[in-house]
């Protein structure tokens, strides 16, 4: 069922300045999408709203044939613990938890953490970092601790991923090594990834762009 955009509107400030102006667009089960345009094109806007963090002003956001906006905030806060993953361009890990133990944060909201500590320990040595799983994120560098926000991200097996920026403050090497996850989870577990990014050579791993100027689509989608 994937998910769908219904005319989707957003408004901030007094007086209100509209920033995305009745976008409406599917995006399928399994496919890996870019959000493109130039800063204050409204794509990071738009990824909040596609990923629930931010309601719309007005229009509707559909997820697997769920209207999300007929969710109560408890079922809301459920929908996405079980069914999204998050990754923006700083990790915000925890300082005092271990790169393990902010592995298995939304586990441990969900009452899952026990459950899932294996399975947070694959994703870690998946990511090069098995043996740095005790370590405090002072103790990692920039591209591990953005590899263990990924890694976050992913442990409740999320249907949808949504990063914003993901590659924005790595350098060249790091960047390549989050985009090579990205398209591995897209490929091999069917993850649907929807990406903000400003790289063109990052846009272009998606399989599909969805570009904006001055919060209106520019591309047939």
């Amino acid at each position: 069922m994937g998910l769908v955009a219904k005319e989707l509107r957003k408004s901030i400030g007094n007086p209100a300045v509209e920033i995305l102006k009745g976008l409406s667009f599917a995006i399928e089960d399994g496919e890996f999408v870019a959000l493109t345009g130039r800063s204050g094109s409204g794509k990071s806007t738009l990824l909040y709203l596609l990923s629930t963090l931010d309601p719309p002003t007005s229009g509707e956001v559909e997820i697997g044939g769920i209207a999300t906006n007929r969710l109560d905030s408890r079922e809301l806060h459920r929908f996405r613990n079980e069914k999204m993953g998050y990754v923006f361009q700083f990790h915000y890990l925890l300082p005092e938890l271990s790169a393990l133990e902010n592995v298995l944060m939304p586990a441990r909201k969900g009452g899952r953490e026990n459950e899932m500590r294996g399975h947070a320990l694959d994703l870690l040595r998946e990511f090069g970092l098995h043996e740095k799983s005790d370590r405090l994120p002072r103790q990692l560098s920039g591209g591990e601790q953005q590899r263990v926000a990924i890694a976050r991200a992913l442990v409740m097996n999320p249907r949808y991923l949504f990063a914003d920026e993901p590659t924005g403050s790595l350098d060249s090497v790091n960047g390549e090594k989050v985009m090579s996850i990205f398209q591995d989870v897209n490929r091999r577990l069917g993850t649907t990834v929807v990406m903000v990014t400003h790289d063109p050579e990052f846009a272009s791993r998606a399989k599909r762009a969805i570009h904006l100027v001055d919060g209106r689509l520019a591309t047939p989608t």
